[in-house]
Parts: structure tokens; sequence; C-alpha cells
């Protein structure tokens, strides 16, 4: 075999591998007994998003989100510990799934059209609306005061396709991180930031220097988990499981250990927790 030869057979294999990688990655089993059998629930969660999504100065990933995973590791495998977190990014919560990497997406996902498109939403087991924060000194009550103005969104959220869609006027200054949108905020780089109210309202509280100033923009949305398009064996067990947890009002309790916190008394947890108590309001 010629060097020529020997090139076209090496470029050839690494084309067969990566077809071969790819459709691994497609065809990867990751139902409910697929789970079972690994002895692990991959999940990915959000790093930077508290009280929902966070790790804290030990490493360990806690919040909203990390109680209800935690919850569903404990009732398939009998301990907490079976939950693998994955830590990803706002616009990556789909990616992670279609790629097999996590078996479910607890990333605080707003529920949406185009989304239910590409995954399927489990129950929702919390409410959500668009907020914006702005500076004390400085703050916008009416969306008509941003025409012409800038404002910070996070790619892959549902405020930046309301805002592209709605508010063509508005001008879009987008970060992947929550801390990035946040500290180019506190630098002066846009006039606030839009996301999701539940996020502003624990971030204000801990940033008195910033305030809630527009509580809910477009409608109101719902929060749930997510797998694979088409993974109906796990889908089904996630919806029965989060209805047996609402009939025990766990996401009240899950509220007031890792929500309440952040918030303080002056949100009402209603506002916020789909629990059994209050699921048709």
């Amino acid at each position: 075999m010629n060097l020529v030869q020997k090139k076209l057979s090496l470029a050839l294999f690494g084309l067969s591998a990566i077809f071969a990688s790819s459709a691994f990655a497609q065809t990867t089993d990751n139902s409910l007994q697929a789970v079972k059998d690994s002895g692990e629930l991959r999940v990915a969660v959000f790093s930077d998003k508290p009280p929902f999504g966070y790790v804290d100065r030990e490493g360990n990933s806690q919040g909203y989100d990390i109680e209800l995973a935690k919850a569903l590791g404990q009732n398939l495998f009998g301990s907490e510990d079976s939950v693998k977190f994955v830590l990803t990014e706002a616009q990556n919560r789909i990616n992670v799934l279609d790629a097999n990497k996590v078996d479910l997406t607890l990333a605080n996902f707003t529920v949406t059209p185009a989304r239910s498109e590409q995954v399927d939403f489990a129950e929702p087991y919390m409410k959500v609306a668009i907020g914006l924060v702005t500076p004390e000194g400085a703050q916008i009550t009416d969306l008509a005061e941003l025409n012409g103005k800038t404002i910070i969104v996070n790619k892959g959220t549902t405020a930046e396709t309301y805002f592209e869609k709605h508010h063509p006027e508005v001008k879009l200054q987008k970060y992947d991180h929550n801390s990035e949108a946040f500290s180019a905020l506190k630098d002066g780089r846009a006039v606030g930031v839009a996301h999701d109210n539940a996020l502003l309202y624990a971030w204000a509280k801990n940033n008195p220097e910033f305030v809630v100033s527009i509580q809910k923009i477009g409608p109101d949305d719902v929060i749930a988990p997510a797998v694979k398009k088409g993974n109906g064996e796990l889908l089904n067990w996630v919806n029965a499981q989060i209805q047996a947890l609402q009939a025990e009002e766990f996401f009240h309790k899950a509220y007031d250990k890792s929500v309440k916190p952040f918030y303080g008394d002056n949100i009402d947890p209603d506002n916020i927790v789909i629990d059994a108590s209050n699921k048709s309001k």
C-alpha cells in the first residue's frame, strides 16, 4: 500500500468512526429500564441560577430543581446519591438530551410550543413569567421606555425569544451564563436584565441596588421536566412521579427548603409552586 492509499484508508476509517459514533448517539437506549440498568439517573441542571439550580461553595448542586431530581433518584433507586448532575447552559438543554448525555433535563425548563416539537415535556411543577430587573435609581416600569435601549438576556431563554418576536425595537445583549449577564448589568452595559421573574426576585433581594421593576412581561408560563423526544416509557414514569409528589405537597416543602431563604416572606409560594392544593389555579 503506497502513501496515498494509506492516507485514503485512514480518512475512510475516520469517517466510519464518526458515522458509527453518530449512529450510536442516536440509538443509545435511555428508556426507563436502561436507566434502571445503569444504576444512575443523569439529570441536566443549571450551575448558576439560584435558587433553582446552582453549585454551592462545597461544589454540590443545590436548589429547587435539585430537590426534585433527588426525589426522583430516591424513588427509582432508593438513594438520592444515584443522581448524576450534569451542568448545562440554557441553550444546551435540548442538545444534552439529543446527544444522550442525560436522561432528563431539569434546568428550569419553560414549556413552549417550539420546544415541545423537540423534546417531550412531563407534568409542570412550577409557574413563571418573564420579568425585568433595573437599577433602583433608574427603574423602567413600562415596556415603551425600552424603545431603542439595550437590555440583557440569556441565550436560549424565553426572554430572548419573546423580545426578538414582539419587541424588535429593543436591542438585545446576549450572554451564555447568568453570572455574565448580571455582571454586565452591574457594569452598566445595559438598562436592565430580562429573565424569569422567579430568578429575578431572588437576585434583586440579594442585590438591593436593583429592583424587579416589571414583574410580568408576556404570558404566564410553566416549567416542566423534559425527556428526549419519543422516550415514552421514561416520560410516563416521570409524570406518575410528579403527580405523586404533588399529592404529598412535596413542591411546597422543596420551596420552603430551597427557595424561601432567597425570597423571604414577600413572595406567595402559590405564585411559583404547582402542587395538588393549587394545581387548578
